[in-house]
């Protein structure tokens, strides 16, 4: 249950105003509460506000052409009629790539400094670092983990030490950008121990483990398909699987993964015998080769028709919030692309590069198409499909607590189910990196953060809910967060104007320099309030409790 604040004397509950999710609190001062209310009552997107010093959310760019992705997505939106949306401003634009290449929001330094500069490459620049910061491998190791259920605990049950291990396998292959047709080729033919082969846990996270249920995860994690809708032809695939062993060992909770030749199933293959791929090629399988090998080498060849679209799709889908084919892991025949000539563009990419991963972001990042403000100018039905402006969407989980606790100064507390090696974690340790998925806290449950049961992506809810709203505006700990704020503290500690506190608190929070109209309602309560860090303190939750901070956009 969501502990109410104490720091405020009570007042009445007032309505839901604005696009901010918010949900007033009982115990709501009426000061904050019309604080609150004037900043989320400013559209996020701008229309109809009164006029600012500046716009926050586009800049006066004129749209072109930057690489073959916008002549692509351009000429598909202007053969529908569909204008697509303005450039967004750079305050936007630094939030959006930090957020979206580290899962990490920009310091108000890093913010300020972004937006100030001269430089007009400096959008291309910033990509490139970003790229190369640490939690770029963190961030991107979160979402594999999410799609290889990296779990040590009930039902995936990788256990502890297999867990970290396969995490930290994931994680460096994305730190070193090792080629993506690499990675999936040792997942899918690796034996060896669970601890000191980590690619194996591949087999071992999984609550079917029979060969149809091995290749299902194959299918759902690499090729974005899930053969259990789709026809016979897919039901075949299990016989690649169908010689893979299991064993224990002396060591607790080890286990062996293994090709084991002499193996029988359903599907009778003890000596050589005939498999068929589900593009309808067949194959002569050897009895002394492992089957996964001629699976893989199938696989990842580029003429294969699903592996290579399914990561261009992947990709895209995680960096412009849905997929050219949507659900990006239900790729199918009767649910086709929206912009074929796009992926297939995105396919040749991959393959001419050899499946560098970076390479495709780059290349995304760095297009007008995901430089589109998220303020619409089309009502259009097929608008969205065709990424005619960036989708506003929330958080995730993990990014969200991350966030607020760089711009508060605070930690968090996680724990597991079942205390076993390696479930401590410090405070300081960021929920982007964390291992495993049995390693959890309350917030990251509220929030949405996936269970890691099944590998889809529909498993992370971010749906707001109006215990999350509460959470947000009415608890403790958000209230502890937000009161030991460095950036507060910083900002009030010096002999600073009510104007320059707000500016930093802004550029800490929502990466931006507030507008004219926001300047003089945080002034005016700035002026109202007992002290300046009262109003400093106010200022901060009403801006955390914005649809503009809890969303990408």
């Amino acid at each position: 249950m969501t502990e109410p604040i104490s720091r405020k004397p009570q007042s009445k509950p007032t309505a839901r105003l604005g696009i901010g999710p918010l949900l007033w609190a009982a115990r709501c001062n009426l000061q904050l509460a019309l604080l609150m209310a004037a900043i989320t009552l400013l559209p996020m997107h701008g229309a109809g506000a009164p006029e600012a010093s500046y716009s926050p959310f586009e800049c006066g760019a004129e749209l072109s052409r930057a690489n073959p992705i916008d002549d692509l997505v351009f000429t598909r939106l202007n053969r529908l009629g569909i204008q697509p949306a303005n450039i967004c401003s750079d305050g936007v634009f630094v939030r959006r790539a930090y957020l979206d290449v580290i899962g990490t929001l920009p310091s108000a330094y890093e913010a300020q400094q972004f937006i100030l500069e001269s430089n007009p490459k400096k959008r291309p620049a910033l990509i490139e670092r970003l790229l190369k910061r640490p939690e770029f491998a963190d961030y991107w190791a979160m979402k594999w983990s999410d799609l290889l259920r990296v779990k040590a605990e009930f039902p995936i049950n990788l256990w502890p030490n297999a867990a970290q291990a396969y995490h930290r396998w994931i994680r460096t292959a994305v730190e070193e950008n090792k080629p993506y047709d690499q990675i999936v080729r040792e997942l899918l033919t690796s034996s060896g121990s669970n601890f000191r082969d980590p690619p194996v846990n591949f087999y071992r996270a999984l609550q079917n483990r029979e060969p149809q249920g091995l290749a299902q995860a194959a299918a759902l994690a690499f090729m974005g398909v899930r053969p259990e809708r789709l026809g016979h032809e897919w039901r075949g695939m299990g016989i690649f699987f169908c010689k893979v062993g299991y064993k224990s060992t002396a060591e607790w909770k080890e286990e062996i993964v293994f090709f084991d030749p002499g193996k029988t199933n359903e599907f009778g293959l003890a000596g050589d015998g005939d498999a068929t791929f589900p593009d309808g090629k067949s194959i002569r399988l050897s009895a002394e080769k492992d089957p996964r090998e001629a699976f893989a080498d199938w696989l990842i060849d580029p003429k294969n028709p699903w592996f290579t679209r399914n990561i261009a799709n992947r990709v895209w889908s995680w960096l412009l919030g849905r997929g050219i084919i949507h659900e990006p892991d239900d790729i199918r025949p009767d649910n086709l692309p929206s912009n074929p000539a796009l992926l297939a563009r995105l396919e040749k990419e991959l393959v001419a590069s050899h499946y560098d991963l970076k390479h495709l972001y780059r290349l995304i990042l760095n297009s007008q198409t995901y430089q589109l403000s998220s303020i619409p100018k089309s009502q259009h039905p097929q608008a969205a499909a065709n990424f005619a402006a960036y989708p506003v969407r929330r958080l995730e989980a993990e990014v969200l607590v991350d966030a607020l606790d760089q711009i508060t100064g605070s930690t968090e507390k996680y724990s597991s189910a079942i205390p076993e090696p390696y479930t401590f974690i410090p405070e300081s340790h960021r929920s982007i990196a964390l291992p495993d998925g049995s390693i959890t806290s309350s917030f990251l449950e509220m929030f949405g953060r996936p269970p890691r049961d099944t590998g889809l992506e529909s498993e992370r809810d971010n749906r707001p809910t109006a215990a999350q709203e509460l959470h947000l505006l009415n608890s403790n700990h958000i209230l502890r967060k937000i009161e030991q704020s460095r950036n507060v503290q910083f900002q009030t500690q010096s002999q600073k104007t009510p104007a320059q506190i707000t500016a930093g608190i802004y550029l800490g929070i929502l990466a931006r320099f507030p507008t004219a109209d926001e300047l003089r309602i945080a002034t005016a309560h700035f002026q109202a309030a007992a002290t300046p860090r009262e109003a400093a303190l106010d200022l901060a939750w009403a801006l955390i409790n914005t649809a503009e901070f809890l969303c990408r956009h």
